[in-house]
Parts: C-alpha cells; sequence; structure tokens
C-alpha cells in the first residue's frame, strides 16, 4: 500500500515533503545518516540489479547504475563523522531520492505489463524527475571537503556530466509502440473491427511474454483493481478505457490460450473461488448502486423518479404498477396516499443520478449519453466477441471448458446491465439450464449463479422463464443442489424472476418447490436461509399463492427462522412475517404457530434496532388482522408491555410510531376482550396498514 500511496503522489506531480520518507527510529546526523544511505543503497541494487524490466528497461537499468555509484561513495565515507552542514542536507535529501528511486523501481518490476503500457509516459517522466534531482543534489555536493579517492571522485564527477547530459525526457520507442498498438486494438473494437488473431497473438505472447491463461488472468485482475483505485478524473487512462483494455485482454485469454487447465478450475479449489467471488461480489454491487438510487420497489435504480403524496420517491412504473394491484398507502411509511394518481417528477433527484451515472460510467442511466456509449462500444464489442467464444465452449466442449465457460459467464453478467442482455440474447440460457442437472458441483454452482446473474436483468426473466424445463430445474437445485451454496443461489434465483407479478403463481405450482424453500430456510446456510426467506416472501405476495404457502409449510418455516441463531436470518424472517401478517389468512396461520409471538417478543428483547422494529410491528399487524384469539396471544405474552414501553422511549422513530400504534391496540384488544366475555361481540378493530419492505436481490 505504501508503494501505491507514493506513486499516486507522483502522478499528481505533488512531490512530497522529506518528513513523509523518515521515520522517528532513524537518526539521520553524522556517521548514522552515510550508513543508512549505504544500506538503502546496497538493497536496491541486490533487489533490483537481476530483475528483467518488461516495460522502462532502458530507464530502470540507468537508474540502477546511478545507485550503484552513490553505493560506493556511501560505503568509501561511511566511517567519516566530519561532515559539513551542507553535506550533511545534502546526503538527508540524498535519502529521499532513494526512496522514491526504491518506490518506482518497485512499481515498474510488480506491475502489470498491460499497465505499465498505458502509463509508460508518466513512468518516463517520473525517471526524468529523478535525474534532475540526482543532477540537482550533485551540483551542490560538496565533493572537496568528503576527502574521497581520486577513483571514487573521478565516478562521482562522471555520474553528474552523465546526469547534467540528460536533460531531454526518455521514452522508450519500442514501448511506446506497443502502447499505441494496444490502443488501436481499442479504436478497432470500437469501430466493430476485431483485430486479426495473429496480430494479438504477437502482441501478447511474442512481445509482452504473456504466455498462459494464468498470467493473462493476473493481468486482468491489476487492470480492474485501477478501475476501483481510480480516484482521479484527471489521470490519464479514464475508467471506460481501462474497462475496455480489461474486455479486450479477456477476449484475448480465451482466444489465444483457450481453456487449458492451470488449477484454478478444479474442484478442490471451489471454496477459495467462492471466498474471492463473495468479496469482489459484495465490493461491485455496493460500489455500483448507492441505495439512495434504489427503488425500494423494484430494487433496481431509478430511471423515472416520482414524488407520491407522503414525500418518498419511487420510480415511475414500480409506483404505478404498486397502485393497479389496489394498493393506496405509501409502499415506506404505510401512510394513507391522498391521492394515488397525483405523482409529481422528481427532476432534481433524476439529474442527480443522470450525473452520478456519467461520472461512475455506469450504463443504466436515466439518460444514457452518446458520449458515454462511446466510450463504452469497444468494451461491449469485444465482450461480445468473448461472449461467444464462451457459449460455443458452453455447447459442445470438454466438461473443464463449460465449468469455465459457466463461471466466467457468471462473472461478466454480475454487474453492467448491458452485459447480461448481451449474454442471454447470445443464447446462454438453455445452456447454462443443462448445466443445472450436471453432477459436478463446481458446474452446478456456477451454472445456477450464472443464471441468477442474468435474471436481476428485467429482460432476461422472460428468457429464462420461456425457456423449457429451466424452471423446474432451478427448483430441483434448491431442494437437491450438490453444495449448499447452489441451493441458497437457485433460491435467489427464484425470488428474482418472483419479482415479475405474473410470474409468482407459476413459480408457486412448481411441484415440491414450496417445501423446498421451507427445507432450505431451515437447514442452508445463513446467506441461504435468507435468499429461502425472500423467495417464500416473492411466492406469498401473489393472492392467489397463500393457501398454498401455508398448506405447504411456508409460512411455518419463516416462523421456524425467528428462532435461527444468525441474527440476519431472524431479522429477515421478521420483516416477511410483517407481510404475511397483512393479510388475514396470514395473521391467523402466524397465530396458530406456537413460537410466533415469543420468537417475536425474543427479537424485540434481544435483537438490533432495526430488528426490534421490525418485531413490533409484526405484532402491530397480527393484532389488526389475525382476530381476537391472536390478540389474546399476544396480550398473554410476558413482558411485553415493558419491552413496547422501552422501544416508545429508545427505538428508532419508526419504531417509535409502530409501538405507540401496538400499544393502543392492545388495549382496545383488552377492552375488547372483556366486552365478548360479558356477551358483546361486536368488538372488531381490523384495518389496513402497510409494512415497508426491502430485500436486495444477490449478485454473485
Amino acid at each position: 500500500m505504501a508503494t501505491e500511496a507514493i506513486f499516486a503522489s507522483l502522478r499528481r506531480r505533488s512531490s512530497p515533503s522529506l518528513d513523509a520518507f523518515l521515520t522517528t527510529t532513524v537518526d539521520l546526523s553524522g556517521v548514522p545518516l552515510i550508513q543508512t544511505l549505504a544500506s538503502i543503497s546496497a538493497e536496491i541494487v541486490s533487489c533490483f540489479r537481476g530483475v528483467r524490466f518488461s516495460i522502462q528497461r532502458r530507464n530502470s537499468r540507468s537508474l540502477i547504475r546511478k545507485i550503484e555509484v552513490l553505493v560506493v561513495l556511501f560505503e568509501y565515507i561511511s566511517d567519516d563523522s566530519g561532515l559539513d552542514s551542507t553535506a550533511v542536507l545534502c546526503f538527508k535529501e540524498l535519502y529521499l531520492f532513494l526512496h522514491r528511486s526504491k518506490f518506482l523501481l518497485h512499481y515498474c518490476a510488480q506491475s502489470s505489463k498491460l499497465w505499465l503500457l498505458l502509463q509508460n509516459p508518466s513512468l518516463s517522466d517520473f525517471f526524468h524527475v529523478l535525474n534532475r534531482n540526482i543532477c540537482t543534489l550533485l551540483d551542490v555536493l560538496p565533493i572537496n571537503s568528503l576527502n574521497l579517492s581520486d577513483d571514487i571522485r573521478e565516478q562521482i564527477e562522471l555520474l553528474h556530466q552523465q546526469s547534467s547530459k540528460s536533460t531531454t525526457l526518455f521514452v522508450d520507442h519500442n514501448d511506446d509502440f506497443l502502447r499505441d498498438q494496444f490502443y488501436s486494438f481499442l479504436h478497432g473494437f470500437e469501430k466493430g473491427q476485431i483485430p486479426n488473431s495473429e496480430e494479438l497473438r504477437s502482441f501478447f505472447v511474442e512481445k509482452l511474454e504473456i504466455r498462459d491463461p494464468k498470467s493473462c488472468s493476473d493481468e486482468i485482475e491489476f487492470l480492474e483493481e485501477q478501475i476501483v483505485n481510480h480516484d482521479c478524473d484527471d489521470l490519464e487512462p479514464t475508467r471506460s478505457l481501462i474497462n475496455g483494455f480489461v474486455a479486450i485482454t479477456r477476449y484475448c485469454m480465451f482466444l489465444l490460450f483457450g481453456f487449458e487447465d492451470d488449477g484454478e478450475w478444479s474442484i478442490e479449489n471451489l471454496k477459495k473461488q467462492r471466498k474471492c467471488f463473495i468479496a469482489e461480489e459484495i465490493v461491485d454491487t455496493f460500489m455500483t448502486l448507492p441505495k439512495d438510487f434504489v427503488c425500494s420497489i423494484s430494487l433496481s435504480l431509478m430511471k423515472d423518479p416520482v414524488i407520491v403524496s407522503t414525500g418518498q420517491t419511487y420510480d415511475r412504473s414500480s409506483i404505478v404498477r404498486w397502485f393497479e394491484e389496489g394498493h393506496s398507502t405509501c409502499p415506506k411509511t404505510g401512510q394513507k396516499l391522498v391521492d394515488s394518481s397525483c405523482i409529481v417528477p422528481n427532476l432534481a433527484f433524476r439529474n442527480l443520478i443522470t450525473r452520478w451515472c456519467a461520472a461512475m460510467e455506469f450504463e443504466d442511466s436515466p439518460n444514457e449519453s452518446p458520449a458515454l456509449v462511446l466510450q463504452t462500444r469497444a468494451s461491449m464489442e469485444a465482450t461480445k466477441a468473448t461472449v461467444s467464444i464462451l457459449i460455443q465452449n458452453l455447447a459442445s466442449g470438454s466438461e473443464l471448458a463449460q465449468i469455465v465457460a459457466a463461471r466466467e459467464i457468471r462473472l461478466l453478467a454480475k454487474t453492467v446491465r448491458k452485459r447480461g442482455l448481451l449474454i442471454a440474447e447470445a443464447g446462454a440460457v438453455p445452456h447454462l439450464c443443462r448445466l443445472l442437472k450436471s453432477k459436478n458441483a463446481v458446474a452446478q454452482e456456477h451454472s445456477v449463479t450464472a443464471m441468477l446473474n442474468l435474471s436481476v436483468c428485467e429482460e432476461n426473466r422472460s428468457l429464462i422463464m420461456e425457456e423449457n424445463d429451466c424452471l423446474e430445474s432451478i427448483v430441483s437445485v434448491v431442494a437437491s443442489g450438490l453444495t449448499l451454496e447452489a441451493q441458497g443461489n437457485a433460491a435467489a434465483t427464484l425470488y428474482s424472476l418472483s419479482t415479475v407479478h405474473e410470474y409468482k403463481k407459476r413459480i408457486a405450482n412448481v411441484d415440491g418447490c414450496i417445501k423446498s424453500l421451507a427445507s432450505l430456510s431451515r437447514n442452508g446456510k445463513p446467506r441461504g436461509k435468507k435468499d429461502a426467506l425472500n423467495a417464500l416472501y416473492g411466492i406469498w405476495s401473489h393472492p392467489d399463492n397463500c393457501s398454498q404457502m401455508i398448506n405447504s409449510g411456508g409460512v411455518s418455516a419463516v416462523v421456524g427462522a425467528l428462532a435461527d441463531e444468525d441474527e440476519a436470518v431472524t431479522e429477515r424472517a421478521a420483516v416477511v412475517l410483517g407481510v404475511v401478517a397483512n393479510h388475514s389468512l396470514g395473521a391467523e396461520t402466524i397465530g396458530r404457530e406456537e413460537s410466533a409471538v415469543a420468537g417475536l417478543i425474543e427479537l424485540m428483547r434481544c435483537g438490533t434496532p432495526r430488528g426490534k422494529e421490525n418485531a413490533v410491528a409484526t405484532l402491530l399487524h397480527l393484532c389488526i388482522n389475525g382476530g381476537t384469539v391472536v390478540v389474546e396471544k399476544v396480550v398473554r405474552a410476558p413482558a411485553l408491555s415493558d419491552l413496547t414501553q422501552k422501544l416508545l422511549l429508545t427505538g428508532t422513530n419508526r419504531a417509535k410510531r409502530k409501538a405507540s400504534s401496538f400499544l393502543a391496540l392492545v388495549r382496545k384488544g383488552c377492552e375488547n376482550t372483556a366486552m365478548m366475555r360479558s356477551g358483546n361481540r361486536e368488538g372488531s378493530f381490523r384495518t389496513h396498514v402497510s409494512l415497508p419492505i426491502s430485500i436486495p436481490v444477490s449478485v454473485l
């Protein structure tokens, strides 16, 4: 990290102060200073003398030779304690020079070859700056006061002369030619012209010596890291250009090296791969979509944000659909809307989203600018060529080739909407569907996760649902997948598909679907349990599925999840139960579950602030819609009053509102119970309160 930070400061042409390189543990006065310089310079020479620099070879060798001369100087005067103040100041500056040289040489030795090519002009400039620095220091270094031997003096004077003559910036013509050639590939793809395979082989294999898929993969990984770390808008190349180079390199990896087995795709490495996938996918997901820009109904980036009478903002298509389904409340606040037809465009928010999309070069913006499309065309064309190769191997390749292809499609589809569309339109769905039935655990997990990532794109859901036997195969993976991760990702796919209202009933009608999800919610890993709960919620939200959910044990499974050891699973169960309890049949079913009320009260006692909020909201819905029997069960629960009173004082704002409403209903319930016992059975307090829900669709 230190190397990256220092090099970033060099790129911005703001030289760090001397204090940035000197630590308090180093004594820079007198003899220890010279000994420190001798040690550092000798270390640089030892570390980099034998390194074969692929880029900036001449500049790197020249800098190392200069430092070799300084090693001789420092070793000669290491025992001389009579240095004057000018010499001490020069040697302190040399300390900084050596550190900057070390960082720059390390960067050139360890960085990606392709990245060094893209940075070639800047790197040449940094070497030139260091040459000017050593020239200036030798100008003022009091050589006569150092009592040097004639041989040492001659070497220092010769170094001074050579540094003084190097007044012009040196750019290696071979490096510059390779850089121009790399850019020519990019421009070719922008025009829809795929470069000749022999030309690509010559560039990557012969000239850059990238000779195997592992090396190519390392190059891609390094370039992708630069996209994430690219924190200055004025730096070249821009994110979109780097992304284009990544796409070209990925295409070349499969074109030139095929699907060779380098050990990365073996079953033994599945757990290691999975850990890496989860880490990078979480980063991508949160980096790509700020939560304020996501519609809480569709869970997608808002394209046409509008404001309703409660002041909340939603995507126009989602809120219109919400009203068409018969709702008259605000999805977030649960408040009754004065006029459900009165929605006002939120132009300020729309402009904010558009500007963010342009700044982040995110393709799915409300108004996709022509300039942005032009910048990303090379990347999409290269991706299209890559996808063509992948699908060919997915269709007729060896088992290894199919695993690699499924994995790559999984990764390509996870963030960029256009990629997901491109992959599905190219015909990936039928082949991924076939792999869902594979007896190879790696193949099955990659294929179902690729299907999940494709399903996040709205346009792809119809392709998945229309594919013969595809939905049944996904349900089969939920029921008997070869790994728990595959089962969880299959459940997440079902939830993603269930966000389309017309598909909810079809999903529920697949034989064993609800029972399999219920089983996974009990026996899966925490992530899989949450995905199963989400899918059960998606199925329940269709009114025709409620009875089927109850009869197949779906509601019982959600209630059982309240007792799960994982806090996140428990909270998710409370959210889903809140939605189920919003329906009278659901509330009565929950009320019949012995552990339901106790589980919600335990969450009020020990849960997070958000968990307590969801628990009291669910209890409120149970009392509103569950009838007198449920109210009596809730009222009899121990410690309920104290916990609710505590929420009124310490809970979130929403929790306080729900707790206040809940206490009022409980009091009314007690009064109604007393009235019914005395013969008056007209007591009733059913109404409709909407519980907001925001469940993310996983992208893996």
